[in-house]
């Protein structure tokens, strides 16, 4: 399967793979048949997933090597340009590097085991997690999220003072400055 994206936070990435080893063993069917991968199939009849790269990294990493996908288009008639182009419209797209730099499509890694970790990335969903902000339907949500902690706590900080980070994001994403972002669960003024 060819990913979409660039990035992943590797500490959802652990956390998924610690869920897939601590299930029962006779539960796997099950567990992959409730979380199936959405998928476009695109030039050379490819699968490119276009969510739940963390759980498909994570399945990777422990040695799975097959999953569910669901279909979402199949697009493999189109040439590669036409093909970026309609994935970049449907915003099923992510060409973002660790630092949160756009790239040239061409730069997204052609395996799951090519992504790279983006520490920014497993704060968002952590705070998420911790009620920071709802899960919403618009995709790759938690990379802007990602992009507003980027502008606001050192990346030094997630190395050495992680807990300290979430404490400091979730109180930053309940701030005014974070209103346009999706799932914000901060509060408006009353007028």
């Amino acid at each position: 399967m060819r990913p979409t994206q660039m990035t992943v936070g590797m500490r959802e990435v652990e956390r998924k793979a610690r869920a897939w080893r601590e299930r029962p063993h006779d539960e796997a069917g099950r567990y992959l048949g409730e979380r199936m991968i959405p998928a476009v199939i695109g030039p050379e009849k490819r699968p490119w997933i276009v969510d739940h790269h963390h759980l498909a990294l994570a399945l990777h990493l422990e040695g799975v090597e097959m999953v569910l996908i669901s279909i979402l288009a199949r697009l493999d008639h189109l040439p590669k340009k036409r093909f970026f182009a309609f994935m970049d419209a449907h915003n099923w797209l992510h060409p973002y590097d660790e630092e949160g730099r756009p790239c040239p499509w061409k730069d997204i890694p052609h395996h799951v085991g090519g992504l790279i970790d983006d520490p920014y990335r497993s704060l968002a969903g952590d705070v998420r997690e911790a009620g920071g902000f709802a899960k919403t339907q618009t995709p790759y949500s938690e990379f802007l999220w990602a992009d507003y902690f980027r502008d606001h706590i050192r990346r030094k900080a997630l190395d050495s003072e992680y807990p300290e980070a979430v404490a400091h994001a979730l109180i930053l994403a309940r701030e005014r400055d974070a209103q346009h972002l999706p799932g914000w669960a901060g509060q408006s003024p009353i007028r």
